[in-house]
């Protein structure tokens, strides 16, 4: 094992930094150092190789180091390294621009760029709010999330978000409603889709009955939830909630920061289950995870509102936006990622590989400690049945004990999520699940 010397770093380096998402405290007992990558592969500071089962985080599709992307980001960095967000523009953000609504559904055309996923939902829910506002219906104001439902961790995503322990150490924020999450018994162990629970939709109705939907201006789902284990909706769920929010005046938000650019098998997955959205989030995959960014794509009704009413023409339509908006090298990657998905027919190789990552994921279906699994497109969750008192352990210590073999897979609450990049192969699924079988076995053995 890598010394901290041989890491790079000294301690004084190590405890000065406070890890997102991260157990500080046993990490920093036994850290977890990677220090290169390249293809579908990391490379950690005792220079073992490790297969990358999550795509950084859900972020790399198409591997690590693309010198496709490393030259048009050396490139921008060296013609135009920062350019002013506001009042001002550059030629890549109007291009990027103009690409993503080609991979966008159609009618969602004109493009907000954010820094991050995170961003992005605060952005889209702004955007609800202020929509209404210009529509002279002020007191349509409040937001409807979904339980597991993640929408990053800002405080409007933070609110609509479903992750009870995401939200319980900061306390109230915004006025909120929840649907009910769709993971029904009857559904355990199915493969893509369920077909039971589309009616879970209707629990908007119940809102709309409590609250009056003159006082609801939207909702935001994940088409696929991503983060609390991978949760496909169910057949036609996705649907009835367009229905309901169509008949109602309620703007529908997807959050895509996970699905859009291939996760699924399409450019979106709005696409790939057939409903189109009001407002759709991106991040992670725009830029193959190398620099952060994300954006939010509207309806030219919602743009064509606010530019209306956007009093002189020299007056700030809407006031929001940040800093790294549309950075010129963030767009250079975003270009040169969306370009490499096309060339490389990225989407059809994910709809040939999943069927594979489907079949491995069900075989380990029967171990004793897997409580469920759940597959859509290149992403797999399990849920690991508890340890006594500790929901967390368990998923904790099987994504450890892969770290040490040689693979790496998220563990979050009860599950452990798998997404591996898009170039993944067959070889590389059935030895990630023969590593992940073993793991799960030699656990039951200790429990």
């Amino acid at each position: 094992m890598a010394t901290l010397q041989q890491m790079g770093l000294t301690q004084r380096q190590l405890d000065s930094h406070w890890m997102a998402y991260t157990g500080n405290r046993q990490f920093k007992r036994d850290p977890r150092i990677i220090t290169h990558a390249k293809g579908n592969y990391y490379f950690d500071a005792d220079g073992r190789k490790i297969f990358d089962g999550l795509s950084g985080l859900w972020t790399c599709g198409l591997g690590h180091g693309r010198q496709e992307i490393v030259d048009a980001i050396s490139k921008q960095a060296s013609q135009l390294d920062y350019s002013p967000a506001f009042q001002f523009g550059h030629p890549g953000s109007f291009k990027l621009a103009e690409k993503i609504t080609e991979f966008m559904p159609q009618g969602l055309n004109r493009i907000f760029f954010t820094g991050s996923g995170s961003e992005s939902a605060d952005t889209s829910l702004k955007i609800a709010r202020a929509y209404w506002r210009k529509k002279g219906q002020a007191g349509k104001t409040k937001l409807i999330g979904r339980g597991k439902g993640y929408h990053g961790v800002n405080y409007g995503g933070l609110a609509v978000g479903g992750i009870a322990p995401n939200r319980a150490l900061f306390g109230s924020s915004i006025e909120v409603g929840h649907l009910r999450h769709t993971m029904l018994p009857e559904n355990q162990f199915c493969k893509g889709q369920p077909q039971s629970g589309a009616e879970l939709a209707n629990d908007l109705l119940d809102q709309i009955a409590i609250h009056d939907a003159s006082t609801i201006a939207a909702v935001i789902v994940e088409p696929m939830s991503g983060s609390a284990g991978v949760i496909p909706p169910p057949v036609g769920y996705l649907q009835r909630l367009r229905e309901i929010c169509d008949q109602h005046d309620i703007l529908l938000i997807f959050d895509e920061v996970i699905c859009a650019f291939g996760r699924l098998g399409y450019k979106t997955g709005a696409e790939a289950l057939g409903v189109t959205p009001d407002m759709l989030n991106m991040a992670k995959q725009l830029t193959n995870g190398v620099i952060p960014m994300g954006a939010v794509a509207c309806k030219q009704e919602i743009y064509d509102l606010f530019m209306e009413q956007g009093g002189p023409d020299y007056m700030l339509e809407i006031p929001h936006g940040y800093t790294y908006s549309a950075h010129p090298i963030a767009c250079a990657a975003g270009l040169a990622s969306l370009d490499l998905l096309s060339q490389e027919n990225s989407f059809e190789r994910v709809r040939e590989m999943a069927p594979v990552l489907e079949h491995a994921a069900h075989q380990l279906g029967s171990l004793e400690l897997v409580n469920d699994v759940r597959n859509m497109g290149l992403a797999v969750g399990l849920s690991i049945a508890h340890a006594p008192n500790e929901p967390g352990l368990r998923p904790y210590q099987i994504a450890q004990a892969m770290w040490q073999q040689g693979f790496y897979v998220r563990y979050g609450g009860d599950t452990i999520q798998i997404a591996p990049p898009f170039t993944v192969t067959k070889e590389e699924i059935d030895s990630l699940f023969n590593a992940l079988g073993d793991t799960i076995q030699n656990l039951a053995k200790q429990a």
